[in-house]
């Protein structure tokens, strides 16, 4: 055992151990320091409202290291004085204050603000605090598409006070390229068709940018290019004056199919297939990297975006994400890499490019030669790799810290803006510190790329303080502190629930365990193979805190915030539940019998019922919040009808005939109700009819039945659903509790964790075939794309 004093010591000369790169030294604010300590001082404002007049904020460039970031916190007779290095190191200065003092709290899905007054003073006068590194990234290419797709100003600018109080420095800025993309195309001879068969529709914009398919969800609107361009204007604008880098996208190589009509003479190849998309939607086409097209079209791009927007030299381009290269020839790969650098660098001299590591992943083609091709191909320090899943599978490790590139330590942790309880508390704790502790360690900074939000806030919390964090924490002592911020107040009963999710829930640390596939609810029904939900904890911890929650349930139910989070552990006991009501009736058709298979048929589907009414009444689980979203962005009755199937479809199918049926979804109140509860129906009263005529099950047609009668429709219907909740949640939750906790005293429950650990135990591989096994089984035996996303467990990467 070391000193905590040793530790630190040490932790401290990992920091500063780390590669420095003058490649990157230019990334730095544009805005000057008065515009930024302006942008912090209306920040303050909006955060504080009247009590704003008791703050003093400056922005000071020289009271820290040049390379990152500063905040000094200072309490002084009757105010708090807070000086930054930037307005991004002033924002978070406020919310150290407010969390560490204040005893407050600013998320996704409310806020805690009952500020003391007078303000609590800090120890000795004053603090001072510097982040371990110079780059804090945000945001996944996916997260535009599957949470931030309907956002309006408003909305855009909550997330971006929340990014800067976190002290997010660099972020995704993707909106409004389509608009650039119109223009570049338009004056090469394309058309609005063609184009409109390219770009997908608004809530698929994410796949169609990076090549995976083109169209679907299309056409797009002049109207939604024109707003979402208006929109980018202002996200840029308050970004930049906090001193935040917006990373801008580039152009990858993928372009219209329309191509090979207006320049018959370019030199494309066809991408795979993703995911099963049919002709009219995959495949699309990619220029090679020498035709001189490519050039015309990557540069055009970025000189248009200049001149729109202004650039910020820090460019992401993915031509390959989650799609194999045609060739895994070195020299290829190579070729990729040198062409769209030197595409950058001749649009913008101190172009930087940003890349996703997750590529990577698929180390079925991504072995060492090519990985160092492509890398190896940009001059060293010339690009900088998102590591984008560090918690789990951290691809730093495996090549030598990228060959020397710069990287960002990212937590991934959510796909597809699911919602299921889930986190890994310990491994976020640490591995930022063995990134930068790994021998030669080009790490340069700490990034979060979830593909969804709205959700496991506690996750984001406890993360973002790896900004600054000199060493691991006491995860207990830090959950304590946690709890108190978000509601204001705490006992010992409560804050025992929360150290029962922490050390269940919030523990997954065998890197195996997947929580957003096979959850019973929300998977498409069938009788074999089995669905087996991986379950990591011990579904008593859970059930032991939803007790004590519930118990308290009247000395907390004026806090917001805790009712959202007992709404949110009332729905994940329930989801888990449901694993035994499934089971039990799948053993009870095993063995043919129809009153067993009626009865939990019953008791699944009343649980489902019950589900949708509790999420209906807490204003975080609305079915009609996400689809009102999308119409609030419409012109006319023809627009509304688009938004909405854009916003049902990915939800639920995510393709034409459900390519990527359920990996967006959500357990919302009116989606259970109207998607996921008939699906069970037809499942129960399917299993019952063959059981009653001796017919025997065919699964393709309960599959066709459950496509037609549910799936298909929802998509394409208009029912309206409520905005606002309904019902009173503390009622609702009591009377949930008492009516199922008995049934999670069952001895099924006690085996479950030790079931799911022999499952991955037997076959690493089971994990892999279970939530890729038809994409991957098509890829071998048709020669196309498959999401790559974990097939480092088949080739040995661990």
């Amino acid at each position: 055992m070391i000193s905590k004093t040793v530790f630190v010591l040490f932790t401290n000369l990992i920091l500063v151990n780390c590669k420095d790169f003058a490649s990157l030294s230019h990334l730095k604010p544009k805005a000057s320091l008065g515009k930024q300590e302006d942008a912090a001082k209306d920040l303050y404002q909006r955060v504080l409202g009247p009590r704003a007049g008791e703050f003093v904020v400056k922005v000071q460039s020289n009271i820290g290291p040049k390379e990152k970031d500063t905040f000094l916190i200072n309490t002084k007779e009757k105010y708090v004085e807070i000086t930054g290095t930037t307005g991004v190191a002033a924002a978070m200065g406020l919310y150290y204050y407010l969390t560490n003092y204040c005893n407050c709290q600013i998320t996704w899905g409310g806020r805690q603000m009952a500020i003391p007054s007078p303000l609590p003073k800090v120890e000795g006068g004053s603090v001072n605090i510097t982040t371990n590194d110079k780059i804090r990234f945000f945001q996944n290419v996916c997260t535009v598409s599957y949470s931030s797709v309907w956002f309006k100003w408003a909305d855009w600018e909550a997330y971006l006070d929340w990014m800067a109080m976190r002290g997010i420095n660099m972020a995704l800025a993707f909106t409004g390229q389509e608009a650039i993309f119109q223009r570049v195309y338009m004056g090469l001879g394309f058309t609005m068709k063609d184009l409109q068969d390219h770009f997908g529709g608004p809530a698929f914009l994410a796949w169609s940018r990076m090549g995976n398919m083109h169209g679907w969800g299309g056409p797009i609107t002049q109207n939604w290019i024109d707003d979402q361009l208006i929109l980018q204007h202002k996200i840029l604008e308050r970004m930049r004056s906090f001193g935040m880098i917006p990373v801008l996208p580039g152009f990858a190589g993928h372009v219209p199919e329309a191509t090979i009509l207006r320049y018959p003479q370019a030199n494309v190849s066809r991408l795979t297939d993703w995911a099963g998309f049919n002709q009219s939607f995959c495949c699309n086409y990619l220029l090679d990297f020498n035709d001189p097209l490519f050039m015309k079209i990557a540069v055009r791009f970025i000189k248009e975006m200049e001149n729109e927007f202004g650039v910020d030299h820090v460019y992401s381009v993915d031509t390959f994400n989650e799609m194999r290269p045609r060739s895994n020839s070195t020299e290829y790969l190579a070729l990729s890499g040198r062409t769209i650098y030197k595409s950058l660098k001749e649009a913008d001299s101190k172009a930087i490019w940003l890349m996703q590591g997750w590529l990577f992943i698929d180390g079925g083609f991504w072995k060492q030669p090519q990985i160092k091709a492509l890398l190896t191909a940009v001059p060293q320090g010339e690009m900088i790799i998102l590591d984008l899943y560090s918690e789990i599978i951290p691809i730093y490790t495996q090549t030598e810290s990228y060959y020397g590139q710069p990287f960002i330590w990212c937590m991934l942790h959510d796909f597809g803006g699911t919602m299921e309880l889930y986190g890994a508390l310990k491994l976020i704790n640490e591995g930022p510190f063995n990134g930068r502790a790994f021998p030669n360690s080009s790490m340069v900074g700490l990034g979060m790329t979830p593909e969804g939000i709205f959700q496991n806030e506690v996750v984001y919390e406890f993360f973002t303080e790896n900004v600054w964090r000199k060493a691991p924490r006491d995860i207990s002592t830090w959950i304590s502190k946690y709890v108190l911020n978000r509601y204001g107040k705490t006992n010992k009963f409560i804050d025992l629930a929360w150290q029962y999710l922490k050390l269940g829930i919030y523990n997954n640390t065998d890197y195996l365990h997947d929580n957003s596939i096979n959850i019973i609810v929300t998977t498409l029904p069938r009788v074999t193979p089995l669905i087996q939900q991986d379950v990591w904890y011990n579904p008593e911890d859970l059930y032991v805190a939803w007790d004590i929650m519930t118990l308290n349930l009247d000395e907390f139910s004026n806090s917001s915030l805790f009712m959202y989070d007992i709404v949110d552990v009332t729905r994940n006991s329930l989801q888990i539940l449901s694993i035994k009501y499934y089971t039990d009736l799948v053993y009870a058709f095993g063995r043919g019998d129809i009153h067993a298979v009626e009865s939990h048929g019953n008791q699944l589907l009343g649980l489902l019922s019950d589900m949708d009414t509790v999420l209906g009444s807490d204003s975080h689980f609305l079915l009609g919040r996400w689809i009102k979203a999308a119409t609030d962005n419409a012109m006319d009755m023809q627009d509304n009808w688009f938004l909405q199937f854009n916003a049902r479809n990915q939800i639920t199918l995510w393709g034409p005939r459900g390519e990527i049926r359920d990996y967006a979804c959500k357990q919302w109140s009116g989606l259970i109700k109207d998607y996921y509860l008939p699906r069970w129906e037809i499942f129960v009263n399917y299993t019952l009819d063959i059981m009653a005529h001796n017919k025997t099950y065919n699964a393709t047609e309960l599959d066709i039945m459950i496509y037609e009668k549910v799936e298909f429709p929802f998509s394409y219907r208009l029912d309206q659903y409520p905005t606002e909740p309904q019902g009173d949640s503390v009622a609702i939750v009591k009377s949930l509790h008492k009516k199922y906790r008995p049934d999670t005293m069952s001895e099924f429950f006690q085996t479950l964790q030790q079931a799911t650990e022999e499952r991955h135990r037997k076959d690493k591989r089971n994990w892999i075939q279970r939530k890729y096994g038809s994409q991957i089984k098509r890829a071998k035996t048709q020669n196309i794309g498959y999401n790559p996303r974990l097939h480092h467990v088949v080739n040995g990467r661990n």
